[in-house]
């Protein structure tokens, strides 16, 4: 960018409304640094303890094919930018989808008027913040020429009706067959009062079937979903066929399945997508957020057992390719791996920039947000229940009647952990081994309960991709875990 002024000399409070900033409109780059480094010198010459900038812009796309057609094909564009302010504990955020230097000055005025902060006076000096060399993380790994690599709109309902009828042929008793697809591109960058100037290019993609029978009175449904971070040939790549095997082997199976009896039984849990139970109902208490509102029943719990000693669990964004990796947080702050728990002692809590704050738990690079509307918030990663040292078999030898729950579905998680979730694939264990299928089973508990009955772990750690709605909107995240035994727990059916 080219600033109008002598750089040489001080700039003065009344001098900011004549500026002009050009700035490079298809990216975010090193030219964003003038701008921005006057506009968070002006938000802390108001007296602001700190000032953050989180501009974004994106390209999405969404594909449906119902059956044998294309029924849905939803493209949306999307540019704009956040201001955070904090004074002391408290902060408001304003949001903008002008990006022009005035823009920008109006979003960050409205922000420190919230906060009862006022302008400067016409002569005072607005000092500028000195950012960092720009930590591009776009540039350093090749991410700019993502979005033209991805796959055509062509191409997604090629790949997407191709799929649709692998399901035909493979299922039985269809009563309907979807296929689903998206793709999420954004570039981020991040410049705050501290410093921080970074930038990033996301991608995110995900494809899936679901899959609804029937036959008489018979129904079953059932779901799958892959995602991946940082592939644009993903959809390419896509194996629809041993997908499309799986669910309509699953989908048989249920299809005829005895509804299961409600009591409380030792249950098997599968990897992958098993992991959303730890997710929903533990995960999220860990989060400082919950600190904040005195909703965990771990507030004060650091260092003490809060789970079975066979658990230990992770919160990171480091795995290669996996739902919620990413390079740096929403607030510019590097990625890394967050031990939660181990051997069944808490040992550290999600933070990010505001919950560090208030909590007084050092930041773990985890301020999310689904776009500039939001302020970041701590949110989870890749969350997941670490592998164990047992064999599969061991879980089920350990067993003489319990439930296996293959497939996990939706469910719901109250404020302090108690929750409820539908399994969408069971199975009876009967000394040792599975027998029948079963379905109509919800399992239900509460957080504190649950993970001291987690007694054994299997070594086959696996990952599935997942959407966590939360105080920062929509993200992309991992859940997951290896096989795992409860020792107890309710089981809701007929």
């Amino acid at each position: 960018m080219t600033v109008s002024i002598d750089p040489k000399t001080f700039l003065l409070s009344k001098q900011l409304p004549n500026l002009s900033y050009s700035s490079t409109t298809h990216r975010f780059d090193e030219t964003w640094e003038a701008p921005l480094s006057t506009l968070l010198g002006l938000g802390r010459a108001a007296g602001a303890d700190f000032v953050e900038f989180f501009l974004e812009r994106a390209n999405y796309i969404s594909c449906l094919a119902e059956d044998d057609q294309i029924t849905s094909i939803s493209p949306r564009l999307s540019t704009g930018a956040g201001v955070r302010v904090f004074k002391g504990k408290a902060d408001c955020y304003v949001s903008t989808n002008d990006l022009s230097f005035q823009g920008l000055k109006s979003a960050l005025e409205k922000a420190l008027g919230i906060m009862a902060l006022h302008l400067p006076a016409p002569n005072s000096y607005v000092p500028e913040i000195n950012l960092e060399l720009l930590r591009d993380y776009a540039t350093k790994k090749g991410k700019d020429s993502w979005l033209g690599e991805c796959s055509s709109m062509r191409e997604m309902g090629d790949v997407l009706l191709a799929a649709n009828g692998k399901l035909k042929q493979t299922a039985t008793h269809i009563q309907s067959r979807r296929a689903a697809y998206f793709r999420d591109w954004q570039e981020v960058l991040v410049a705050s009062s501290d410093g921080t100037f970074a930038r990033d290019i996301r991608l995110t993609q995900s494809v899936g079937y679901n899959l609804l029978c029937a036959d008489g009175a018979n129904r079953s449904s059932i779901g799958q979903r892959v995602g991946d971070t940082s592939n644009p040939g993903f959809l390419k790549t896509w194996d629809y066929a041993a997908t499309a095997e799986d669910v309509s082997e699953s989908a048989g199976k249920m299809l005829y399945a005895d509804y299961v009896e409600s009591g409380t039984y030792p249950i098997i849990m599968a990897n992958k997508f098993g992991g959303v139970i730890f997710h929903e109902a533990c995960g999220h208490l860990l989060e400082t957020t919950q600190i904040e509102r005195n909703t965990t029943p771990f507030v004060d719990m650091k260092g003490q057992k809060i789970a079975h000693e066979s658990l230990t669990a992770w919160d990171e964004g480091l795995s290669g390719n996996a739902f919620g990796t990413i390079d740096m947080d929403d607030e510019g702050m590097p990625a890394q791996r967050t031990l939660l728990i181990e051997n069944g002692i808490l040992k550290n809590f999600i933070a990010d920039r505001a919950g560090s704050i208030r909590t007084g738990h050092p930041r773990t690079g985890s301020g999310r947000r689904n776009n500039y509307a939001y302020a970041a918030a701590s949110r989870m990663r890749n969350t997941y229940i670490a592998p164990g040292e047992h064999k599969v078999e061991d879980l089920f030898n350990s067993i003489e009647k319990g439930i296996y729950c293959k497939k996990m579905g939706g469910g719901s998680v109250g404020a302090t952990g108690q929750f409820n979730f539908s399994v969408d694939e069971a199975y009876l264990i009967e000394n040792g081994k599975i027998t029948k299928p079963l379905k109509g089973a919800t399992l239900i508990g509460e957080a504190k309960e649950i993970m001291n009955k987690i007694s054994m772990c299997s070594a086959d750690l696996g990952l599935a991709a997942g959407f966590c709605g939360s105080v920062s909107g929509s993200i992309y995240v991992t859940v997951g875990q290896p096989h795992i035994k409860v020792d107890s727990i309710t089981v809701g059916g007929r």
